[in-house]
C-alpha cells in the first residue's frame, strides 16, 4: 500500500511539472501598456461612430474616416483638432460600410462589408484615390465585388498589406473568434471576386485592424481592447493592451513610429494615441518574414482546429494531475497492517509489551 501511495504521488508531480510546461508564461503574451493619451474629438454630428479610420499618405496630419451604417457613400478628412476639413462623396449606394483601408501608393479602400443579419449575397469594397486637395468634391470610384466560401458573414476589419496591397477581411464573431479571409491578389471588377479562407483570427470581437509598417505585425481592435498579431501561416496574438477608454471600431496608424490611434463611439467620438502593444522580449524568438501570407487553416478530420486541441490537452493534464494527488491524500490513508507494524516496533523499542488483541463476543 505505500508503494502505491509513492507511485502515486510521483504521478501527480510528473504530470504537474508537464502542465507547467505546457501552458505559456505571462511574459509571452505581452507587456504592461501605458495609459491611452486623448489627441482630440471628432465634434462633427456626421461622425457619431467612426468605424473606420486612417492616416493620409499625401497630407500629414490629416486622417480619414468614414461613419458607420445608415451613412451614404463619404469619406471625411479630419484634422489634427478633430475638425472636419472635406467631404469626398462617390455616388455608390452602400448598405453597411464597416471600415477603411489605405495602401502605400494613397488609394482609399471603402468596406462596406457589414452584415449583422448574416444575409447578403456579396459584399463591396470601393477604391478612391486619395485627392491632392482637401475641399469637398464628389468623386469617382472604382467597385469590386466579394463573396465568401461558406455564407454570409459580418465584418467590420479591413486590412491591406503595405507592401502588396494584399487585401484581407476579419470576419466579427460574438462567440469564440472571427475568421481571416484574403480578396484575390488582382480583384476584377467584372463579376464577384471569391475570399478564400486563411485562418481563425485572435479571439475577441473584432472591430477593426491595421498593418503595421513592416509587414509583419497587425494591430487589431476589439470590444474592450488591442491586439497585436504575429502575421504568417498561423495568425497568433503575441501582446494585448489594457482595456480601453469606451468602445468602438476603428484603429489605424499614430503619428509617429511605434503607435496606433483608435476612436471611441459616442457624441463628440475621442480619438486616443496608445504605443502598439509589444511582447517581453525573449531570446531566441522567431518572427516572421515580411512577405508571410497565411496559409488556408487547417482542421482535423472532425473540423477541429488542432490549437484548440492542444490548448485542451494542456487542461486534461492538470486535470489527471490534481485527480491524482487527491486520490493519493484521501483513498488511500495508512492501512491497518502498516499501522499494526508501527506500533509493534514503537512497543519494542519502548520496552513495553504488546496489546492483547480483543476478540468480539459472540452470544
Amino acid at each position: 500500500m505505500r508503494q502505491l501511495r509513492v507511485a502515486l504521488a510521483l504521478l501527480g508531480a510528473t504530470l504537474c511539472a508537464l502542465a507547467g510546461a505546457a501552458l505559456p508564461t505571462a511574459s509571452a503574451t505581452g507587456s504592461a501598456s501605458p495609459a491611452a493619451k486623448k489627441l482630440f474629438s471628432i465634434k462633427d454630428d456626421r461622425i457619431k461612430h467612426p468605424t473606420g479610420l486612417v492616416r493620409s499618405t499625401k497630407h500629414q496630419g490629416t486622417y480619414w474616416a468614414v461613419s458607420s451604417s445608415g451613412d451614404t457613400g463619404r469619406v471625411f478628412a479630419l484634422d489634427a483638432t478633430g475638425k472636419v476639413e472635406a467631404v469626398f462623396r462617390f455616388g455608390a449606394k452602400v448598405s453597411d460600410v464597416e471600415a477603411l483601408g489605405i495602401d502605400r501608393n494613397g488609394t482609399l479602400y471603402v468596406a462596406d462589408i457589414g452584415d449583422s443579419k448574416q444575409s447578403r449575397d456579396q459584399v463591396e469594397i470601393y477604391t478612391i484615390p486619395e485627392p491632392e486637395s482637401l475641399q469637398d468634391a464628389n468623386v469617382k470610384y472604382h467597385q469590386y465585388d466579394f463573396k465568401y466560401p461558406d455564407g454570409a458573414h459580418d465584418a467590420e476589419t479591413l486590412l491591406v498589406d503595405p507592401g502588396t496591397s494584399q487585401l484581407y477581411v476579419v470576419t466579427k464573431s460574438s462567440q469564440g473568434a472571427g475568421t481571416i479571409y484574403s480578396a484575390p491578389a488582382s480583384p476584377t471588377r467584372q463579376g464577384t471576386n471569391d475570399l478564400t479562407k486563411l485562418a481563425a483570427a485572435p479571439t475577441g470581437v473584432i472591430t477593426d485592424g491595421t498593418f503595421l509598417p513592416d509587414g509583419q505585425r497587425v494591430v487589431l481592435r476589439t470590444s474592450t481592447d488591442l491586439a497585436t498579431v504575429a502575421w504568417g501561416d498561423n495568425p497568433n496574438a503575441i501582446a494585448r493592451s489594457a482595456a480601453l477608454p469606451g468602445e468602438g471600431g476603428s484603429v489605424a496608424l499614430g503619428g509617429t513610429d511605434g503607435t496606433v490611434v483608435f476612436a471611441a463611439d459616442g457624441n463628440s467620438p475621442g480619438v486616443y494615441e496608445l504605443a502598439v502593444p509589444a511582447k517581453a522580449a525573449t531570446g531566441g524568438t522567431k518572427t516572421p518574414s515580411a512577405s508571410a501570407t497565411p496559409k488556408p487553416a487547417t482542421t482535423d478530420s472532425n473540423g477541429t482546429d488542432t490549437s484548440t486541441k492542444s490548448h485542451n490537452l494542456r487542461w486534461i493534464i492538470i486535470g489527471a494531475a490534481l485527480f491524482a494527488l487527491l486520490i493519493t491524500v484521501f483513498t488511500f490513508p495508512p492501512g491497518r497492517r502498516e499501522r499494526r507494524d508501527r506500533q509493534a516496533e514503537n512497543d519494542r523499542l519502548t520496552g513495553q509489551s504488546p496489546p492483547t488483541p480483543h476478540r468480539r463476543q459472540h452470544s
